[in-house]
């Protein structure tokens, strides 16, 4: 891992640019809060567990993390694009890819076949694929040239990557070959209740189920969840399911967690054996968490990063490893 060096006036001045750019998105988010409420129902059990801090040291915002091999995370800069590579188990955390000027990272997920990492680049309606053999860049793929878009979070199947969208309703999808090679961009307009955009933001998480043949995106401004159908876009509600501020999912089987940002909590949803209905089993809390977003899976421990979204002078930011099992 690199020392975190930032190098010239340039770059700091980019870097402040693209702050007061993530301090604009904290405020969008700040417009969704806290969200519909849910209907009257015995509430679910919340458990707060044991957990452990890891600093990003030097980044400038934090939202997205992926599981990499073993104990290894990578989680993104989203002031700045900059790629942390970490580890659990050690507790540590380092600058893995300095990158170029103007990047924002969001969602990422990591392809373990191929040694590639997929990051969600945000406002410039991109993705960003780095090669994680080598700490470079292997590819810049616009998306989409729809205006205003922010690209938020991905998934990986075993045919490739799926990219969200949360003003436009929209999901892309990029192949990827046995090779590790890409494959054009396909757009998949959405119809249902997933394509609603009335919200400042719409579509965000995404998960895959049913061996990639069902998709499942978290929906912020509805504070719901959908099915989607990812060949014809179709999309249905999962239904008794509400939760609110809900940012990145999680599935596992039938097992669901939706981490639900400004509510400082994930729920873990049961998903019933068709995706149509699930049940909110548990809501993990931990004193650690600041506006955590999403979280990677580690043989069912949790990692979340905290994105600190309107937190006064956050200072560092970080990654939560929570202790104990989640479900």
């Amino acid at each position: 891992m690199r020392e975190n060096i930032r190098r010239g006036n340039v770059r700091k001045t980019s870097r402040a640019f693209r702050r007061a750019a993530v301090a604009l998105l904290a405020v969008a988010g700040l417009l969704f809060l806290p969200g519909p409420i849910a209907s009257a129902k015995a509430p679910a059990p919340h458990k707060t567990q044991a957990a452990k801090s890891i600093v990003l040291p030097g980044a400038g915002g934090a939202e997205g993390i992926a599981a990499g091999k073993g104990t290894v995370f990578y989680a993104g800069d989203l002031a700045t694009g900059d790629i942390f590579r970490g580890d659990i188990r050690q507790g540590t955390a380092g600058l893995f890819i300095d990158a170029p000027a103007g990047r924002v990272a969001v969602g990422m997920k990591f392809d373990r076949r191929h040694d590639l990492l997929f990051v969600a680049g945000g406002p410039a309606g991109t993705a960003y694929i780095y090669d994680t053999r080598t700490a470079t860049a292997k590819a810049t793929i616009q998306l989409t040239g729809k205006q205003p878009s922010f690209i938020n979070d991905v998934v990986l199947t075993r045919e490739g990557a799926w990219f969200t969208n949360s003003n436009v309703a929209e999901l892309y999808f990029v192949p990827v070959g046995a090779d590790g090679s890409l494959g054009a961009v396909r757009t998949l307009p959405l119809s249902g209740p997933a394509s609603d955009t009335s919200a400042q933001f719409n579509l965000n998480g995404i998960a895959a189920a049913d061996g990639g043949r069902t998709l499942i995106v978290a929906h912020s401004g509805n504070a719901a969840l959908y099915t989607v159908n990812p060949e014809t876009g179709a999309s249905a509600a999962v239904s008794g399911v509400s939760v609110p501020n809900v940012d990145g999912i999680l599935v596992r089987g039938h097992a669901l967690w939706a981490v639900q940002n400004f509510s400082n909590q994930i729920s873990r949803v049961k998903l019933s054996a068709d995706l149509s209905s699930g049940v909110v089993k548990d809501v993990i809390t931990s004193p650690l968490f600041q506006i955590p977003t999403t979280a990677a899976n580690f043989g069912g421990k949790l990692a979340v990063v905290n994105a600190k979204f309107g937190v006064p002078a956050p200072g560092n930011f970080d990654v939560v490893v929570l202790r104990g099992k989640s479900g």
